[in-house]
Parts: structure tokens; sequence; C-alpha cells
């Protein structure tokens, strides 16, 4: 799971995105307001803020260092550069390989015992 959170003037907005299910979902303030599938390599948001302006949210992968960047634009003018690393990456995809390769073990046990 990749989570960005940022503060704008008086809301506060987050968007997480799952690298395993594609799902991504922005909220502000708490509340979900955009959620989306996304197996691709970029998406956007556009998500209603309390002052009444709306927010952009951009998701991508920077081609050049694999980082995941989360660009956020208020009025058209960008406000906030986010990024996580590789080694984020790397670290969710090992656990969800080793969860994985522990249900698989645990389910050949089963089978064991019930023969």
């Amino acid at each position: 799971m990749i989570c960005f959170k940022y503060c704008l003037n008086q809301d506060s907005v987050e968007l997480q995105a799952s690298d395993w299910s594609g799902l991504e979902r922005v909220y502000v303030n708490g509340e979900m307001v955009s959620s989306k599938l996304n197996f691709g390599g970029q998406s956007e948001h556009q998500v209603p803020l309390k002052d009444g302006n709306k927010a952009k949210f951009q998701l991508f992968i920077d081609p050049q260092t694999e980082e995941v960047m989360c660009r956020i634009y208020k009025k058209g003018q960008l406000v906030a550069s986010l990024k996580q690393g590789q080694e984020n990456l790397s670290r969710a995809q090992n656990l969800l390989w080793q969860s994985l390769l522990g249900v698989g073990m645990l389910g050949g046990l089963v089978m064991l015992v019930v023969h």
C-alpha cells in the first residue's frame, strides 16, 4: 500500500494506492471522495475541497527513478510533489509474497492433517 498525505489549507488530503489490487482512494478530511481501479502507470483524481475549489491528484511512476510520484494541484497550480522510492514498493511486495507463501504452507498442512 502506498500512501501520500498532505495538508491543503484547511483540508487534510490523502491518496492511498494498492500496488497489489490496483485500488486507489482519495480522502479529504477522512471522507472518501474518489476511488478507482488502476493497473496502468498513471492516474488522475479530481476532488472537491472544503472551500469549494477542486484539487487534482496525479499519480504516476517516474521512468527514470522508478519512484511513485503524487502531484497535487489546486486552482491549476502545483502545490506539492510527493514521492515514494522503489525500496518502499519492494518492501510491500516482499511482505505480500511472504503472506501468500505462509497461506500456501498453512493450506498444505491442513491437507496433510485431513488425509
